[in-house]
């Protein structure tokens, strides 16, 4: 499995628990290395295989380096995208388009591109195996982050309907393309304030963790799976 965006939060969880579940997980970081590297670490001491590879999914070149690479590991059976970032909070008519820019391209653009070498990989048309993909999206795509970061979820809608043609596009072809969408998650892209203001907002009344995404990623992921695609899992708390 091939966790993008994996050094912390949401993708270091899904890592950890793709590791225990038997998957030779293949880490990616960008300025991360050490964090990635000790993670890698802490998954072979407790027995599990992990791999830390660099990769700026901005960079198709490095994109398609990452996946050779990996290819080279054994079969590839799971994609996982985690990578995102959300730019400084404004309206948009505050915006620097440096900021758009940059998000679009990590988080759509990027997703696009892994998504891409994943089916040039999987197909069972091009000698492929099956697989899985997974975009970790947002409940932001539907509320629009109004105020804050509305580049941000119109990037997730990008990536929610990314997943929609492409899970009927790749169906005959054995591979599988879901999304989960988090509510707000104490990881470091929250701050202690906007957590306790995301908690307010969340039916359950508390933030998730991100063992409860990774999860929804894994199974999502699995064989247990084998008859989801299309669908996007709200792990939200009744967000």
């Amino acid at each position: 499995m091939i966790v993008v965006g994996a050094s912390r939060g949401i993708g270091a969880a899904t890592a950890r628990m793709a590791a225990q579940r038997g998957y030779h997980t293949v880490i990616t970081y960008v300025s991360g290395s050490e964090s990635a590297e000790t993670l890698a670490r802490e998954i072979e001491a407790a027995g599990g295989q992990a791999t830390a590879l660099p990769c700026d999914v901005t960079s198709e070149e490095q994109v398609v380096d990452l996946f050779e690479r990996a290819s080279r590991l054994g079969t590839l059976a799971a994609v996982v995208y985690s990578s995102g970032i959300t730019g400084d909070a404004s309206k948009l008519a505050d915006a620097d388009i440096a900021t758009i820019r940059s998000v679009m391209e990590v988080n759509l653009i990027g997703a696009m591109t892994c998504a891409r070498e994943a089916v040039r990989r999987m197909s069972t048309e091009r000698g492929g195996k099956g697989g899985s993909i997974t975009f970790v999206s947002s409940r932001a795509s539907d509320r629009g982050s109004a105020g804050e970061y509305l580049w941000y979820a119109a990037s997730k809608g990008g990536v929610n309907s990314l997943a929609t043609g492409l899970s009927r596009e790749v169906a005959s072809e054995g591979i599988r393309v879901n999304c989960v969408s988090p509510g707000p998650v104490a990881t470091e892209m929250l701050s202690p304030e906007r957590q306790r203001k995301g908690a307010a907002a969340v039916a359950m009344g508390r933030v998730g963790q991100p063992d409860e995404v990774a999860s929804a990623i894994l199974y999502l992921s699995s064989e247990e799976a084998s008859y989801i695609t299309g669908a996007n899992l709200a792990v939200a708390g009744g967000a």
